[in-house]
């Protein structure tokens, strides 16, 4: 079969997706947890905790709930609803990460959990890390001529 035949059956076979309802579905849930993440920022603000501690408590609060919600086995009903929505990246790596913790405990918490935990988040760990470090030195360069 030819690659143009084969391009030309998938996209005959190939289910569509509902574009607007999912990009829909996206936006409102994704706002939805930056407003529970601002939700919990208010309460520890209110509770008088200064800012940084409390920005970071309520990424904390978050990173909790995703877990949770994964080790409960909603946090995939909730994905499927909602797609990109929940991913926002704070609780979407957490769920990466709980998940594949769960996936591999059966294996042990050496050689399952401690060395399969960042077999999905690995990867955004290195290259996150890789484009910051780029971006500083070609920052700190452009600094040196302004």
């Amino acid at each position: 079969m030819k690659k143009e035949d084969y391009k030309d059956y998938v996209e005959k076979r190939a289910k569509k997706s509902p574009l607007l309802k999912n990009v829909t579905f996206a936006f409102v849930i994704g706002g939805l947890v930056c407003m529970l993440g601002q939700l919990f920022m208010d309460l520890y603000l209110y509770l008088q905790i200064d800012k940084q501690t409390a920005s970071t408590l309520a990424s904390i609060s978050i990173i909790f709930i995703a877990i949770l919600l994964t080790g409960l086995g909603v946090f995939d009903n909730i994905a499927k609803f909602a797609g990109a929505g929940v991913s926002v990246p704070i609780s979407g790596f957490a769920n990466s990460i709980s998940s594949q913790a769960i996936d591999s405990k059966s294996e042990g918490y050496i050689l399952g959990v401690g060395a399969k935990i960042f077999t999905i988040a690995g990867p955004v760990i290195l290259y996150g890390i890789l484009s910051g470090t780029i971006y500083g030195v070609i920052y700190y360069i452009a600094g040196l001529w302004g």
